[in-house]
C-alpha cells in the first residue's frame, strides 16, 4: 500500500447534460423617416433604423401606461377612518363571544400561564389548595388555569379598534 489515495470511481452512469433552451433575441427595426432642410432650400428625406430591445416599450403600451398612471394618481387615499370609534362588544353570558374563538388560543393561554407562574414564584398566594403532583409554579399556574380561577379578562380587539372584553370563566 502507498501513501497515495487510491482514485475512488463512482458506480453511476453519467448522464450527458441537455443543452439549454435559449431563447432567440427578437429586434423590432423601425424605420423613421426626418427631413431635414438644408441652406440651400433642398429638403433631403434620411432614413434610420430604430432599433428596439425585447424589453422595450411600443409606444401603444407606453400611452396605456401613462393612461394607468394618471389613473393611480387620481385615486384619493384614506389613511384613517375619522368616523369611526372604537366600540366594546358586552359579554353578557358564555357564548356571547363575539370575537375570534369560543376557547383560549394558544397564544392568550401562553401569556396567561407565563404572567401566572411569574406571580406565583415571586410569591403571590395561589388561589388553589397546592396538589402534590404540582412541581413548578408553571405547573400549578396550568392547573389554576384548568379550574378556572385565575381573575384575568382577556381583550381581543378587531383591527379597526372595537374590541371584547372576555372573562376567563366564559371560555370553552
Amino acid at each position: 500500500m502507498s501513501d497515495e489515495p487510491e482514485e475512488i470511481i463512482p458506480d453511476t452512469e453519467e448522464v450527458p447534460a441537455e443543452p439549454e433552451e435559449v431563447e432567440p433575441v427578437v429586434e423590432v427595426v423601425e424605420t423613421v423617416e426626418a427631413e431635414v432642410t438644408e441652406e440651400d432650400g433642398e429638403k433631403i428625406v434620411v432614413k434610420k433604423e430604430k432599433k428596439a430591445k425585447k424589453g422595450d416599450l411600443t409606444p401603444e403600451e407606453l400611452a396605456e401606461q401613462e393612461r394607468r398612471q394618471k389613473i393611480i394618481d387620481a385615486r384619493e387615499i384614506i389613511e384613517i377612518d375619522p368616523i369611526h370609534e372604537a366600540i366594546e362588544y358586552e359579554t353578557t353570558t358564555k357564548g356571547k363571544i363575539m370575537i375570534g374563538p369560543p376557547t383560549l388560543t394558544r397564544f392568550e393561554k401562553a401569556r396567561i400561564l407565563g404572567a401566572r407562574a411569574l406571580q406565583l414564584s415571586l410569591g403571590a398566594p395561589p388561589f388553589i389548595a397546592i396538589p402534590k403532583e404540582v412541581a413548578t409554579s408553571l405547573d400549578l399556574a396550568y392547573t389554576e388555569l384548568e379550574k378556572r380561577v385565575i381573575p384575568i379578562t382577556i381583550r381581543r380587539v378587531l383591527p379597526n379598534g372595537d374590541f371584547q372584553n372576555i372573562s376567563i370563566d366564559l371560555f370553552n
